[in-house]
């Protein structure tokens, strides 16, 4: 097999569309087919069903797709041995929440910029949702999320630390002038500005207001961190965000931290990838810039109460990673 075929046929196996494996492999849609036709007839499988416009993988196409991936990371990586960490070429592509992305991996991407100067790093926000089947099909390199817990059976979890999260508002609005701490059932009514690329700790959020019986007015829903953020400044609502997307906000006295009277809210920072997924150099290093950023300022006591390094989708692992609730 030709690996320009196989690595076309990963491609169209990836999108389940020939048009769009076009657009990533560089080639006219014509040549896409050729090249699966061309596998189909050395292999003399069908590759996949097409049912007028939908594309989907047959069973040999499923069993194909595990292999072929195997043999494009053993590309990979005999190119990355030869060429060496300068020279290294290709995409890395991270899925990570736009907070976790914009405040606090900002030197991580400078820093991996200038060891793989040829290396193209594509940064994608970040959901639960897909996630394990993006890692699984090798859409997605590695991801990163600040959740509560993960259960996926075939991703390896790494948990790097915890992020606090603060509920906050616009100087100005009611609750920011309250002198004493107030319960959940002081939202009742008002507005909520969430965020959908940084949904599992808002999942965190909305499960405590059902919890306790507390319906707010309908929500304001952003894709942007940054977007919902402005919409915070100009006394729109409340939200629930990390504090490290909003501490630059409330040092300058353009947002406040409400004095609810909840436990401190945290949520594990985690770094998962598919249990198969060949760690290339890039990667690898690109993964320990992170972690070393990232446990900058954590005291030893969080460090040793994460537990362990990597954390499989067991119960212990899910009570280590899981959003925790402090005094």
């Amino acid at each position: 097999m030709e690996l320009r075929d196989v690595r076309t046929f990963v491609a169209v196996a990836r999108h389940l569309s020939f048009h769009r494996a076009a657009l990533e492999v560089h080639a006219a849609q014509s040549t896409v087919s050729a090249r699966i036709a061309a596998l189909e007839d050395e292999l003399q499988v069908r590759l996949f069903e097409r049912l007028g416009r939908r594309v989907l993988l047959t069973e040999a196409g499923k069993r194909l797709q595990q292999m072929a991936v195997k043999l494009l990371d053993l590309e990979d990586e005999a190119r990355a041995w030869v060429a060496g960490a300068s020279e290294a070429r290709g995409v890395l592509t991270v899925r990570v929440p736009e907070s976790l992305c914009a405040w606090r991996m900002g030197p991580v991407i400078r820093q991996f910029r200038e060891a793989y100067p040829h290396l193209r790093l594509r940064l994608i926000s970040c959901t639960v949702e897909g996630l394990e089947n993006d890692l699984r099909q090798g859409v997605t390199d590695l991801a990163f999320l600040l959740a509560d817990s993960v259960r996926a059976g075939d991703l390896v979890v790494e948990a790097l630390g915890m992020e606090e999260l603060v509920l906050v508002a616009a100087p100005r609005h009611r609750l920011a002038r309250n002198a004493t701490p107030f319960g959940l059932d002081a939202l009742a009514g008002e507005t909520l500005l969430l965020c959908t690329a940084d949904c599992a700790y808002r999942k965190i959020f909305e499960s405590m207001l059902a919890e306790a019986g507390v319906h707010t007015a309908a929500c304001l829903e952003f894709s942007s961190a940054a977007a919902l953020r402005g919409c915070l400044r100009n006394g729109m609502g409340l939200s629930i965000l990390p504090t490290s997307a909003v501490r630059e906000d409330i040092d300058a006295g353009n947002l406040a931290v409400l004095p609810w009277d909840s436990p401190t809210l945290e949520v594990a920072v985690l770094m998962l990838h598919h249990k198969s997924k060949w760690i290339s150099p890039p990667l690898a290093s690109f993964m320990a810039m992170v972690r070393a950023e990232l446990a900058m300022g954590l005291s030893p006591a969080l460090i040793d109460g994460l537990g362990v390094k990597s954390l499989q989708n067991t119960d212990a692992g899910k009570d280590k990673a899981c959003c925790s609730s402090k005094e």
